[in-house]
């Protein structure tokens, strides 16, 4: 019941193109956001999506988040994880559109899960670039590099990093800190908690900077969710977030006056 009303809510405050008076606003809103773009690798991601749909095939699943709200069993059909565990086609695309508009050179997902997003994330990257994915659950872990081996273009751009995120965070970001280097894109999609979506946003904080963008996933998801992207709003250092629903966008532009805006996204 909570998506639902907050999704009702949505609906009533969700503007569109017309009244943004910022400029990066307008311009991702019209150009990502809403524009119908459709690029030709979506036609093979969209081909792996239903084949993991069609999976049957069964896992032992170790799950250190707040799961699924549709099956939390230790062992789960591939089938059911692509359609409840993987972000529906538009997020997934929205963020191949994001990448490929802000041209991150580091990008962190936290959750691999099958794959899919990670793939959407890597495609439209630039030789140079570099996802480091995280997942807690070896069997998924190992369909993902799976699924990532078919697309040998992406393959070397992608590091997965797996075990319990509580632990393998802090140690990837401290090499990071000793390297000096900075993360220009971060995907949340893992445990989908207060306290945890919060502990990670501030451990990453610290590595971003003013370009970076930060994405969460599922932000109405739960009322424990919406209290996490609130109070992540809220932050002093967070000077433009976007409420897409589904997902919501973090940045830290120091040029502008905070500002917060619900957009129409489809």
């Amino acid at each position: 019941m909570h998506t639902f009303w907050q999704y009702v809510l949505y609906l009533f405050k969700a503007g569109n193109a017309h009244g943004l008076h910022s400029p990066f606003v307008f311009r991702l809103f019209t150009e990502v956001i809403a524009a119908d773009k459709w690029y030709y690798d979506f036609d093979t991601l969209e081909d792996l999506r239903a084949t993991l749909l069609n999976n049957t095939e069964k896992i032992a699943i170790t799950d250190f988040g707040a799961g699924s709200k549709y099956n939390t069993g230790k062992v789960r059909m591939v089938s059911d994880i692509a359609q409840y565990s993987i972000s529906p086609a538009n997020v997934s695309q929205l963020l191949f559109k994001l990448v490929d508009f802000l041209r991150p050179k580091t990008i962190l997902e936290l959750g691999t899960s099958l794959g899919v997003n990670t793939l959407y994330l890597t495609l439209p990257l630039t030789k140079e670039a570099k996802i480091y994915t995280f997942e807690g659950c070896t069997n998924l872990a190992t369909i993902a590099q799976t699924n990532f081996a078919a697309f040998r273009r992406a393959t070397p751009q992608i590091e997965v990093i797996q075990g319990n995120i509580d632990q393998t965070l802090p140690s990837f970001l401290q090499k990071f800190e000793t390297n000096k280097q900075k993360l220009d894109f971060i995907f949340f999609d893992a445990n989908h908690q207060y306290a945890p979506t919060l502990r990670y946003f501030e451990q990453c904080l610290a590595h971003c900077h003013e370009e970076s963008i930060l994405v969460f996933d599922d932000i109405y998801w739960s009322a424990d969710m919406t209290k996490a992207w609130k109070t992540i709003c809220q932050h002093p250092k967070v000077l433009l977030s976007i409420d897409l629903f589904q997902v919501g966008l973090v940045f830290f532009r120091e040029k502008q006056p905070k500002q917060h805006f619900t957009l129409r996204f489809a």
